[in-house]
């Protein structure tokens, strides 16, 4: 048993010096070939019309990834938040302005280690809710029981399920 709670205090803490020694970064790239949900969208499909890719780097290694990209309607599929972030980035274009879109969208997160996906919705909610231009974050989710349980575990609010995505809403 004593060994038991040796282990235990131990996993604990490992845990919170990875979480607490964790940034958020943005990347101008990643591996689409670990994405366990959307690998077949490209590198350029999810840096291009104000998309981002963020990560969380511990000790130069990333730990969790988060792709998004900013609209202002709520996409029900990838062909319509194609079109949507398009359209908020052209027209941050026409209108002279550098903010894109009112509503960040989620459409992929991934962890290479426990805890990763929790620490990056985190984060990127924090960066959300300090921005000064965008009001939501809303994710467009595969249909899985996996992506269900992640997003409610995690504080959101279920918006609604579609015929291929579900959207989740993160409160800001």
């Amino acid at each position: 048993m004593k060994n038991f709670n040796k282990l235990v205090k131990e996993k604990l803490e490992n845990f919170f010096d990875w979480v607490n020694g964790a940034k958020l970064v943005e990347l101008n790239s990643c591996d689409i070939n670990e994405d366990p949900v959307r690998p077949d969208l490209d590198v350029k499909f999810r840096t291009s019309y104000g998309r981002k890719i963020f990560g969380v780097k511990y000790k130069n290694e990333i730990c969790a990834i988060m792709c998004f990209g900013f609209t202002n309607e709520i996409p029900k599929t990838i062909n319509e938040f194609d079109l949507m972030t398009k359209d908020a980035h052209l027209q941050s274009i026409s209108r002279r302005k550098e903010n894109v879109g009112k509503i960040a969208i989620a459409y992929t997160i991934w962890s290479k280690k426990k805890g990763g996906g929790k620490l990056i919705v985190k984060e990127v909610f924090k960066k959300i809710k300090k921005s000064n231009h965008l009001d939501r974050l809303v994710t467009l989710s595969p249909l899985t029981d996996m992506a269900r349980n992640f997003h409610l575990r995690n504080g959101a609010k279920e918006l609604q399920i579609n015929k291929e995505s579900q959207n989740f809403e993160y409160q800001i």
